[in-house]
């Protein structure tokens, strides 16, 4: 008898979530096959909190400002995930670097999304960063978080060409909605290969 169970993930936060809003619409318009067991952040007052509830997934807060130390705080956060089992853990605008001790429980099922073709741009202000170094193109990254930052191995990746006279925020503006697009793809296809 085959299982009609969808594959779940947890998807951590920090702010809006608006990459946690594209995965969730994904997967109500029936493009992306799994289930989002929980929505945890760090911050108690992370908008994309409120979203999620609205939506009936479960939510978390773990306040890092909480926690004597970062191990304590990723102790408290694996020990959360580990309740739901999930097949993938999104870190989708989740604003905290993460011990090793955390990655390696979760070693090939920690993904994130980072705002830059990798592995140029590890870090932050990766969009005036391209922009300052004279690129042509710039865009999106979802990758395996290993120990090293921005460093795992590439999952998938869309471009967006930098224009004349591109702000930090138009290139930005124009990276996010790839973004949004991208993630649920590349979860979809880790989910199809596992």
């Amino acid at each position: 008898m085959t299982s009609t169970t969808k594959p779940a993930i947890v998807i951590l936060i920090s702010g809006r979530g608006s990459n946690m809003k594209s995965i969730v619409e994904a997967i109500k318009s029936g493009s992306l096959d799994v289930t989002v067991a929980a929505v945890i952040s760090n911050r108690p007052d992370a908008a994309g909190l409120l979203y999620a509830q609205q939506q009936n997934i479960p939510t978390a807060a773990i306040d890092h400002t909480q926690f004597e130390s970062r191990q304590s705080f990723d102790q408290a956060m694996a020990k959360e995930i580990d309740k739901y089992s999930p097949k993938l853990v999104v870190l989708a605008g989740f604003m905290r670097i993460l011990t090793t001790e955390f990655v390696e429980h979760f070693a090939g099922k920690l993904i994130n999304i980072h705002p830059a073709l990798l592995p140029k741009f590890k870090g932050l202000n990766t969009h005036q960063r391209a922009i300052d170094a004279g690129e042509k193109e710039h865009g999106a990254s979802v990758h395996i978080v290993t120990p090293e930052l921005d460093d795992g191995p590439v999952v998938l990746q869309a471009r967006v060409a930098i224009l004349e006279g591109d702000t930090e925020q138009t290139l930005a503006a124009r990276v996010l909605k790839q973004e949004h697009t991208l993630y649920p793809k590349a979860i979809a296809q880790l989910i199809a290969e596992n």
